[in-house]
């Protein structure tokens, strides 16, 4: 069975993330990398995570499609990758396979992004309320 990473930060869990966990499931064995809560404040900012490592990883392990979660804390999950060697590493729409860290290890799919579902989207339409 092959193996299949995605990474992310997974603060505000939300249909998007499903949708990419489930299309993840049909290709094999799924390994979720998830930022700390020290490499999500690198990157987000100092108001981010919303939700704690331990909170995310708990939910992530939850779903049926995920068989691994693995946190790493630096900005980029390139050290996880080489340690995994997935067969295929999956990342949203939202990117390009030329700019997938570990796009250069193993093959890279992009799943089709969802339109309407980010956090940083849920973040601010709770703050519009």
């Amino acid at each position: 069975m092959k193996t299949i990473f995605t990474n992310g930060c997974f603060d505000i869990l939300h249909r998007g993330h499903v949708e990419l966990l489930k299309f993840c499931s049909t290709h094999g064995k799924v390994v979720v990398g998830l930022n700390s809560d020290k490499s999500i404040k690198s990157i987000k900012g100092k108001s981010r995570p919303l939700n704690n490592q331990a909170d995310r990883e708990l939910l992530l392990r939850s779903i049926k499609y995920v068989d691994d979660v693995v946190i790493f804390n630096e900005d980029t999950p390139i050290t996880l990758i080489k340690t995994i060697k997935p067969d295929i590493i999956v990342k949203g729409g939202d990117y390009s396979i030329d700019d997938v860290i570990g796009n250069d290890i193993c093959e890279v799919i992009i799943f089709n992004y969802i339109d309407g579902y980010s956090t940083t989207k849920i973040i601010q339409n709770i703050g519009d309320r």
